[in-house]
Order: C-alpha cells, then sequence, then structure tokens
C-alpha cells in the first residue's frame, strides 16, 4: 500500500469514526449510550476495516453500512460493531468470548481493549480466512476456532464478556452459563426474516439475569452446529 492510499483511508476512518459519534448523540436511538467510550472511539478510528473486505468492497469499506462477505454472511455496520463492542462495556485484561468470527473485523475490535478474545466461526472458509488475516495484522490476542457458537467454549468459560454477531431465536443457555457475574452479554434475538432486537444481559452476582433491550436490528441468523 502506498503513503497516499494510507492517508487516504486514514482519512475515511476519521470520517466514519465522526459519523457514529453522531449515531450515538441522536436522541431517536434510545440505546442508552449516548457517547462513545474513548477506547471503542480509539480501536474504530485504529482497526483498519479495508483489510476485512473482500477486494472488491474496499472502496466501499468506510461506509456505514454492512458489505457481504461470503458464504452468505456479512461484515456488521460499524455503528453497530462500536455499539455492540461498547455495550459489552470491556476493559484491559478481561477475557472475552466472540460468537461469529465472520471476516475478524468485530474481534479485532475487541482485541485493541481487552487481553484476550476468544472467537467461534461456524463456516470453516470464513474461520480459518479470518485466522490468517488477524495473525498477519499481528493480533496475537484472538484465538478462533471453528464450531457450534450455541455450545460456546465452555474450555475457558467463564468470560468477562460475550458477543454475538448473528442472531439467535432465543438466547442460548450455555453461553448465559459461560458468563462471569458482573459480565454482559449481548446479542441480538429473533427470526431470521423477522423483527429482531438487540438485547444487553447483565449477570447478578447471585446468578440471576437483568435483561434489556436496546434497539431493533437486522443480522444474519445464528447457524446452529450439526
Amino acid at each position: 500500500m502506498s503513503a497516499a492510499d494510507a492517508q487516504d483511508y486514514a482519512g475515511q476512518r476519521a470520517r466514519l469514526v465522526a459519523e457514529v459519534e453522531a449515531m450515538y448523540a441522536d436522541t431517536r436511538m434510545h440505546t442508552g449510550l449516548a457517547v462513545m467510550s474513548p477506547q471503542v472511539r480509539a480501536a474504530l478510528a485504529k482497526v483498519e476495516r479495508h483489510r476485512f473486505v473482500p477486494g472488491g468492497q474496499q472502496a466501499l469499506a468506510y461506509r456505514n453500512h454492512p458489505l457481504p462477505i461470503g458464504s452468505g454472511q456479512t461484515i456488521s455496520q460499524p455503528y453497530i460493531v462500536a455499539l455492540s463492542t461498547d455495550l459489552v462495556a470491556p476493559q484491559p485484561g478481561q477475557r472475552v468470548l466472540e460468537i461469529g468470527t465472520g471476516s475478524g473485523y468485530q474481534a479485532a475490535m475487541l482485541a485493541e481493549i481487552v487481553q484476550k478474545v476468544y472467537s467461534i466461526e461456524i463456516v470453516p472458509s470464513l474461520g480459518k480466512e479470518a485466522a490468517e488475516r488477524l495473525k498477519t495484522l499481528g493480533y496475537a490476542n484472538i484465538e478462533v476456532r471453528i464450531g457450534d457458537g450455541y455450545a460456546g467454549w465452555p474450555e475457558q468459560a467463564p468470560f468477562d464478556g460475550i458477543l454475538v454477531t448473528a442472531a439467535a431465536p432465543q438466547v442460548p443457555q450455555a453461553l448465559v452459563d459461560q458468563l462471569k457475574p458482573g459480565g454482559r452479554l449481548v446479542i441480538p434475538v429473533g427470526a431470521a426474516h423477522d423483527a429482531q432486537e438487540l438485547l444487553v444481559l447483565t449477570k447478578r452476582a447471585d446468578g440471576t439475569i437483568e435483561r434489556r433491550s436496546v434497539l431493533p436490528v437486522r443480522f444474519v441468523p445464528l447457524v446452529p452446529g450439526k
């Protein structure tokens, strides 16, 4: 990449950050978050989204909308990626589980903030490509495996946060079980072609769950394992 190209992409990221910040500030969104956290803002400004989209889509990489990445999957809208990251409330030193690696973009956003990201992808080709991409980009604190996201990653549980990037018809109990007390699970819930809502579930110290609906969304379905 030439210096001119790198500067152009940096400028596009800066404009994207400003656009996403304006969406946070829009009182019509009713997300409970009026401003982007400094750590999420820094991650959004740093992570090179053009490296996570197919070659033919790079000119569109910093537009604030989802893009196809193959195998019927998408890279989510940057606003939703930033918001979902903020809703998990990631902190340095934490361990976070991501369900639905896709291109690896959401995992990279998390990895800029937390100590370790464990990410599960059910489509082998996407998972392998994302793992290689993340390794090439220097993300040594992300571990990707091919598997059933509904089952989570019990060997590495419990997690400080869990972020799901595809819509399930209901919240998988295995993911709730793998969440630490005080941790948050962010997940879109609803049928593939019906109304979906982005939920935040917080596990209280006694193990009970506080559930909050954030906003209506539209995600690809979370595919169960066979």
